[in-house]
């Protein structure tokens, strides 16, 4: 079994801290993907686990993503599906999350 180094744990339990903390933030940009320790997202996010949604309740979010996951795109388009995964040295269960409110990201 590899052994994991300080430097690891710690980077991993920065990595969780930094998304947890800005997953609560109600500012964040419209399809942001964010991991989550633990089930389950904030509110004003969504598990990123292939569902469908409806466009006319989530128009800006299809104005990003569009049918790039799935869906018919006329009244349904899919999240990713990031389902499973784990992080640092641990192995901890993550969720992945997507902002379905707040901004949206600046033009380049």
């Amino acid at each position: 079994m590899k052994k994991s180094t300080p430097f690891a744990a710690i980077l991993s339990a920065a990595l969780l801290w930094a998304g947890a903390a800005s997953a609560q933030q109600t500012n964040g940009y419209i399809s942001q993907i964010m991991p989550m320790a633990g089930k389950g997202c904030p509110r004003g996010w969504s598990e990123a686990n292939g569902a469908l949604l409806p466009i006319a309740q989530n128009r800006a979010l299809f104005s990003l993503l569009g049918t790039t996951y799935g869906g018919d795109g006329k009244t349904t388009f899919a999240l990713p599906n990031l389902k499973g995964g784990t992080i640092g040295p641990a192995a901890q269960p993550i969720t992945w999350c997507i902002a379905t409110t707040g901004a949206l990201p600046p033009r380049p």
